[in-house]
């Protein structure tokens, strides 16, 4: 009897430290920090994607690493800050853009795929144009890719399979993209792999298929009820996801992650409430997001954790959860969460978390944060106490000098470790130009 108890005890000790677990992140496309039922929502239900945190953890101060969306996929696939390579900003163009996440970086599709992962990308990209060879997620590390350029409205959708353009007839783009990830997942049952699935719900424009703003009538606001249908169908893409793995007998042993890229921005319906500003700025509204996770018989279920952690945690954390260990030389700017989430680590996940994007910056400490960020097209700093004052009302620099003096030497000191971006959007723009090419030759 003693024994058959210590070993139900230890069997999610034994999966963490044996078992090649599968990795599942899923990405949405400017979806705020208010806007899910496990966040408060109220107009809109998100059932599957709160039953990832009813079965797993939701982090209340969870964050991106910059505010606009392709800086924060490069930092989420690297595991670093985005500014120490250069990917500080957005590419213009996105993905017709000439550049995009440097090829010298290596990528977590590149660190599973040496680990004998079977690894996927489906949905949006925006890391460089997948149509030339450097920048194609095939290129990257991912073994199997289905990149969707964008439509939402179309007839028929298309698609890039391995580089090869198809349609399909899916009424909604989410929907064709949770179709493709169910998919990977079912052919793949028997063997691990890492899956990264790049929604593009709710990022405008907000098309939606006839009929999907019917049960959303009584909400007046037109870009909310646009918001409020395409959420539902995100959640119900989702949910598409997770009953796959249900059924094939692999949920319990995928680790499975949901999060925005960035916070909503003014016009596509979404909130941050109760945070200041949105997407594109340095304040909560732009970094802090909605950010569950599960991983049943080893995360406990319905835990809310408020200490900061940042989507840069994901990759140490899936090397721990499918027990790959990288090369010596890899450095990562995350740390594994899995000792603290389990409670065999006490101490908070970081010390401090770190933001630089263009002008704009932040640095977290605790509880404190000193925030330079736009506000409409005004440049503001502010030193603000998040647990008091999570919208940043609050400017406390004047009463607190010393305090304001030490997060400033803890960002000029992170900063300097980074280099000046690679591009900027004038740059972008004159690469464009036959002028420009012609002087080049």
């Amino acid at each position: 009897m003693k024994l058959t108890l210590l070993c139900l005890l230890l069997t999610p000790w034994l999966l963490w430290g044996a078992e090649k677990s599968n990795i599942l992140i899923m990405v949405a496309d400017d979806l705020g920090f208010a806007d899910l039922g496990c966040q408060g929502v109220q107009d809109v239900k998100t059932p599957h994607i709160d039953s990832i945190a009813k079965n797993g953890i939701r982090f209340t101060s969870g964050y991106v690493s910059a505010p606009v969306c392709s800086p924060s996929r490069a930092g989420l696939l690297t595991g670093r800050y985005q500014t120490r390579f250069g990917h500080e900003l957005n590419p213009p163009g996105a993905d017709r853009s000439p550049f995009g996440l440097p090829v010298t970086e290596k990528t977590a599709a590149h660190h599973f795929k040496e680990a004998g992962y079977i690894t996927g990308h489906v949905g949006k990209w925006h890391l460089g144009n997948p149509h030339t060879t450097a920048f194609h997620p095939n290129a990257r590390g991912f073994a199997e890719s289905v990149w969707f350029p964008g439509q939402k409205k179309l007839p028929s959708l298309t698609f890039y399979r391995n580089g090869q353009q198809g349609k399909c007839e899916d009424r909604y783009v989410d929907e064709a993209i949770a179709r493709e990830a169910a998919a990977f997942a079912v052919n793949h049952r028997n063997e691990p792999w890492f899956l990264y699935v790049a929604f593009l719900t709710p990022h405008q424009p907000v098309d939606t298929p006839p009929g999907a703003e019917t049960p959303f009538a009584g909400i007046a606001d037109k870009e909310r009820r646009k918001f409020a249908a395409a959420l539902t169908l995100l959640d119900g893409s989702v949910g598409t996801i997770l009953k796959a793995l249900r059924e094939t007998g692999q949920e319990e042993r995928t680790m499975i992650v949901f999060f925005s890229d960035n916070g909503a921005p003014p016009k596509n319906g979404s909130r941050n409430t109760p945070l200041r500003g949105g997407k594109d700025t340095t304040w909560e509204g732009g970094l802090r997001i909605p950010f569950v996770m599960q991983w049943k018989n080893v995360l406990p279920a319905g835990r809310v954790v408020d200490a900061p952690v940042i989507t840069l945690d994901l990759l140490p954390t899936a090397f721990a959860a499918a027990n790959i260990r990288v090369s010596g030389n890899a450095r990562f700017d995350g740390v594994n969460l899995l000792p603290f989430l389990t409670g065999k680590a006490q101490e908070p996940p970081h010390a401090a978390l770190f933001w630089r994007y263009g002008e704009q910056m932040a640095v977290r400490a605790g509880d404190w944060k000193l925030t330079r960020a736009l506000d409409a097209t005004v440049m503001k700093t502010g030193l603000f106490h998040l647990c008091e004052d999570p919208g940043e009302k609050h400017d406390l620099s004047a009463g607190q000098p010393e305090k304001l003096k030490a997060l400033q030497k803890l960002w000029d000191d992170w900063s300097a470790a980074n280099v000046p971006p690679l591009w900027t959007r004038e740059s972008v723009e004159d690469e464009a130009k036959p002028a420009a090419r012609k002087k080049k030759k």
